[in-house]
């Protein structure tokens, strides 16, 4: 090639090489110069939204890992202001339309309702609660606390711009709008319109998904009970929380918003008693993180998960199912056929009644059931019925029922007396029936089997002497034998996580104190009041001859995605009683023999340690004696101890009327339902 055509070549990808530059640099001068504010509002337009990603709950099971409370999945009806592009109450009036068509409820707390012509009134109570919650309906509306229910319905009318509007929908739009107001409704915290819709309702805001912006179908889970029966005073229950538990105020007056300092939104769902409330932090989990970004024309550009949500731990209880399931069973028939077979005064009049079994070699609770009791998966829908039932089935007796012990209470005395050297086991007390200690007070012993004479700590348990501790409480005195019942875990706390009557034993400083009232107070009488729980860590205590476990239901944690042991429960020993005289022992064949007198187990195969009591109420019958409860402390089989069991019914006619409830727990126990299962609690947690 001659120099003439390579200079000609050089210069024309110097002309082109100029050309292309030249119109970069044009389009650079368009974008910074002529159009850079344009772009620049463009560019700062695009806006990221983090939203809450819920974590699913964690399960509670029980010692086998069972499943007591699980999830399940749903869909919530949800309004999303970030694609929100028509009128909010027109979306709202439309959606709720959907849900009265399919006979949903929807998240409206608003205490005011319609009255008669047109009025309006307030519709909660008079408690503290219901007092708040208007108050806080009041303020949030910048309202005096004096205002009237029309006042109040007109500002919202006028808050929620409501005019055009009928009355009817003018109140049922401002409840949701003043709830979403409450809830604190945003482009970052979404409002949950109406939870666990139908496959109906799903469908037909679905079909409706262009005309209805910003409602969305949510998949969420929620919490079921596989059987509702089974353990509803203890599992607790999960709810929405509430406006009192979102805004707490101290006695200062300064309002502070705990949960959501502890990452909560206020539509969670958290637990309101319980296992569920106990055991919250271990079972909620971690929320995830997800972010939205969306231009400024209101146009979601890209959507993108942060950070993954981390499912709650497990709980793994002490509870036994099977036995649980059979000593809730045998309790209700038990009370049933007594209502149906008994006499008025002998135990037909029953009503009610508690049990709690626990392994001895641990103190964690296998099986604790009240009677009457109530369907957890039923709570919210049949609240009404339960809480107006006179029977009281939501009350939680085993732990927070008071009674008195009766008889059952004796081997605390006589274990004091034994190991205090007041009484040996060859000590005899002449029963006359008649105790004449004190001029102004002198019971009768209405001991059965047993003549008049001498009698020992061992037959006096067997055949239940009230002159015997009658005569030994008076020689311990009042507050010594009040410590050993203390030490034994009578009247005091046993270490139930989900909390629980302290109950009372009598003293002498008591303001009816009086020479009567400690000859009662030795035979399990007077003003002493114990739990069903306390009588079966007292049983317990006794079966393990004087070593006291903290009587617990939860065994340890795990990790839900792996199965992986994070925390274990070791059993805990609180009281130690030292025994150098073989006092323990003297009690257990005082019991033994009490279980051999007695009709309902004197041909039990097992040799099973009881201590029945008929503490006396004060109603009378039409013959003018006295109504008695029933209560009993059991532990077997004496060789190895493995359960112990309190008891108690109320209006039960008598200690020996239990008796055949011990024999059915036992029989429980020792079935083949769990045999073949491995223990994943206390101790035994599977790797």
């Amino acid at each position: 090639m001659d120099q003439k055509s390579m200079l000609r070549r050089i210069g024309g990808l110097i002309v082109v090489s100029v050309a292309v530059l030249g119109i970069f640099v044009l389009r650079l001068v368009e974008f910074q110069l002529i159009k850079g504010k344009e772009f620049l509002g463009q560019a700062e337009s695009v806006t990221s939204y983090e939203f809450s990603i819920s974590a699913a709950r964690g399960e509670i099971v029980d010692r086998y890992g069972r499943s007591l409370a699980s999830n399940q999945s749903g869909y919530n009806l949800v309004i999303n202001k970030l694609t929100l592009t028509g009128d909010l109450n027109e979306t709202i009036r439309q959606l709720i339309m959907i849900l009265q068509e399919n006979g949903e409820e929807w998240n409206d707390t608003i205490p005011l309702d319609s009255g008669e012509n047109g009025a309006y009134q307030f519709t909660d109570g008079e408690d503290t609660a219901a007092q708040k919650r208007l108050s806080t309906l009041k303020e949030k509306l910048g309202l005096q606390q004096y205002a009237t229910a029309n006042q109040v319905m007109a500002r919202i009318v006028e808050t929620y711009e409501l005019e055009e509007f009928d009355p009817y929908w003018q109140r049922l739009i401002g409840g949701v709008r003043y709830q979403m107001q409450l809830e604190e409704f945003s482009v970052q915290n979404s409002f949950v319109l109406a939870k666990n819709i139908s496959a109906r309702t799903v469908a037909t805001v679905k079909e409706r998904s262009l005309t209805l912006t910003g409602a969305e179908v949510v998949e969420t889970s929620y919490r079921v009970y596989e059987d509702g029966t089974l353990l509803p005073h203890y599992l607790g229950s999960v709810g929405s929380i509430t406006s009192e538990q979102w805004w707490v105020t101290d006695e200062n007056g300064t309002v502070t918003t705990p949960l959501r300092d502890k990452g909560y939104n206020m539509n969670d769902v958290i637990g309101q008693s319980g296992l569920e409330a106990y055991a919250e932090e271990r079972l909620r989990g971690k929320d995830g993180t997800q972010q939205v970004t969306r231009d400024r024309n209101g146009v979601i550009v890209s959507s993108e998960v942060l950070e993954v949500p981390q499912p709650g731990e497990t709980v793994v209880t002490t509870i036994n199912r099977d036995l649980q399931a059979a000593v809730n069973e045998a309790l209700a028939n038990l009370i049933t056929t007594m209502q149906q077979t008994k006499a008025d005064n002998k135990g037909g009049r029953v009503t009610s009644g508690a049990i709690v079994v626990l392994d001895v070699k641990t103190g964690g609770i296998l099986a604790i059931a009240n009677y009457p009791s109530y369907d957890l998966n039923l709570y919210q829908t049949n609240y009404s019925e339960y809480s107006q039932d006179p029977n009281l089935p939501l009350m939680r007796r085993a732990t927070s029922g008071l009674y008195t012990p009766g008889s059952s209470f004796k081997p605390a005395v006589a274990l004091d007396g034994l190991l205090s050297g007041t009484i040996t086991g060859s000590s005899t007390v002449f029963c006359a029936r008649t105790f004449t200690l004190y001029d102004d007070y002198q019971p009768i012993c209405q001991m059965i089997n047993h003549g008049v004479g001498p009698i020992d700590v061992v037959h006096a348990l067997t055949h239940s002497c009230n002159t015997f501790f009658y005569d030994t409480g008076h020689k311990l005195g009042l507050e010594h034998f009040d410590e050993m019942a203390t030490r034994l875990g009578l009247a005091t706390e046993t270490g139930f996580e989900l909390g629980e009557a302290t109950g009372s034993l009598t003293h002498t400083t008591d303001e009816n104190y009086s020479n009567g009232l400690e000859l009662q107070a030795a035979i399990g009488q007077g003003n002493t009041q114990v739990t069903p729980i306390q009588l079966a860590t007292y049983a317990n205590t006794l079966a393990n001859k004087g070593t006291r476990y903290k009587t617990h239901i939860v065994a340890g944690y795990r990790d839900t995605n792996t199965g992986e042991l994070i925390e274990e429960v070791q059993p805990e020993v609180v009281e130690s009683i030292e025994d150098t005289v073989g006092a323990f022992s003297l009690i257990e064949q005082g019991m033994l023999g009490a279980a051999r007198a007695s009709s309902a187990l004197k041909n039990y195969p097992l040799n099973i340690a009881v201590k029945t009591g008929s503490p006396q109420r004060w109603e009378k019958d039409h013959t003018g004696k006295y109504y008695t409860n029933s209560t009993v402390i059991a532990y077997g089989p004496v060789e190895d101890p493995q359960i112990a069991i309190g008891a108690v019914l109320e209006w039960g006619g008598g200690g020996s009327n239990l008796l055949p409830l011990i024999a059915n727990v036992f029989d429980a126990y020792y079935s083949e339902n769990s045999s073949n299962l491995d223990p994943v609690a206390e101790g035994q947690l599977l790797p």
